[in-house]
């Protein structure tokens, strides 16, 4: 059996416009080109006036009664458009959680250097999970976890606004605490 590897088409960032010979409604609301109102009139009346201009028809509003067509150079408007998404989408990064973890046993360097990536993380926008896994003798005496969290924590706070998103817990043998900017 042969396994197929297609790739997927992407999603347009835009959603498709019909334009011109396109548009399907017997009756219009036509813009002109700064997006004043001309008026309602017949699509084949309207198909006439963009010819002279020389612009394009462009159904804007397909779903109001009647379909809302402009007049524009379809080309420029189609590429802001597309623009205009581009920018949406990046401003709309979703935050991911950034795990850090430590051990009972770091040293300061080590501890510096790991508040760092976190700062890093944090400006970023994403979250930071900072998770200490206690091994062997460790489990004895948590509250040593518990105490290098805290000072990270306090470290971090010193230079970035944060707050708790998950207070500092033990969860079996991790201490476990997640924090998010302000």
């Amino acid at each position: 059996m042969r396994i197929s590897r297609k790739k997927r088409p992407e999603k347009a960032l835009i959603p498709k416009y019909k334009k011109n010979g396109e548009i399907d409604a017997p009756e219009l609301i036509v813009l002109d080109e700064e997006g004043k109102n001309i008026g309602t009139m017949p699509t084949k009346e309207a198909l006439d006036m963009a010819f002279d201009k020389e612009l394009d028809l462009v159904e804007i509003n397909p779903k109001s009664s009647p379909p809302v067509a402009r007049l524009i150079d379809f080309t420029e408007f189609k590429y802001q458009k597309e623009k205009e998404a581009r920018k949406q989408k990046a401003h709309s990064r979703a935050s991911e959680t950034k795990g850090l973890r430590l051990s009972a046993r770091i040293s300061e360097h080590d501890l510096e250097i790991k508040q760092k990536q976190a700062e890093k993380f944090l400006n970023r926008g994403d979250k930071v999970k900072i998770e200490l896994n206690m091994k062997g003798r460790e489990n004895a005496r948590p509250e040593i976890g518990i105490e290098i969290v805290k000072k990270m924590i306090d470290n971090i706070q010193k230079t970035t606004e944060t707050r708790f998103e998950q207070e500092i817990l033990r969860q079996g043998k991790s201490i476990v605490a997640i924090i998010v900017k302000k």
